[in-house]
């Protein structure tokens, strides 16, 4: 495959930082190309690398390059792992970062178990019709109340060894987050 330049296939700028971030760590990952359009896609499937795909191949025919995409979902064991698919709109179909934290803090008030994973998945569209996809997943906790000032989405409250993403380094976050296995797993994937 040739990967010497891709698009990422998100519109959210915090996502498009992240992967840029963690790209940068990745040896294989050609250049990211910035500019490029493509239509909206709305994430009608009920996975997420379902999900991830439907971006990936949009993104692919539209540009004429490799279309990385992912697609996260934060599963709460309590919540029979909800919000899953629809972790970022659990709130509603427009919901800030902020509405949807103050939901899945709500929905687990007085709740024990707070026993939770993010799950990325990554797919990786070439305009030849190649298509990867791979997960990455990290286990930890809710937290009963926002902590630190990093990340974005769930990372105030997803905890971690005791400390929320959004306390971490971003260096720290990106080397055991979800998407940061993620990608490095796709990168193992095309390398091996």
């Amino acid at each position: 495959m040739n990967l010497d330049r891709i698009v990422l296939a998100t519109k959210n700028p915090d996502k498009r930082a992240e992967l840029v971030e963690v790209l940068a760590g990745v040896p294989s990952a050609g250049e990211v190309v910035e500019g490029p359009e493509w239509p909206d896609v709305d994430e009608t499937e009920t996975t997420l690398e379902g999900n991830a795909l439907l971006k990936a191949r949009a993104a692919a025919r539209a540009t004429g390059l490799a279309a990385v995409a992912d697609d996260t979902g934060l599963e709460v064991a309590a919540l029979d792992g909800a919000p899953g698919v629809m972790t970022a709109r659990y709130a509603g179909p427009d919901a800030t970062y902020e509405e949807n934290v103050d939901a899945l803090l709500e929905a687990l008030d007085g709740v024990g178990d707070r026993a939770a994973a993010f799950r990325t998945a990554v797919a990786l569209v070439t305009p030849d019709g190649g298509e990867v996809v791979v997960e990455g997943v990290l286990e930890g906790v809710i937290s009963t109340e926002r902590r630190g000032s990093g990340g974005f989405g769930y990372d105030p409250v997803f905890e971690v060894d005791g400390r929320t993403l959004a306390e971490m380094p971003s260096s720290e976050k990106h080397a055991i987050s979800h998407r940061g296995r993620a990608l490095r797993a796709l990168a193992e994937a095309l390398d091996g």
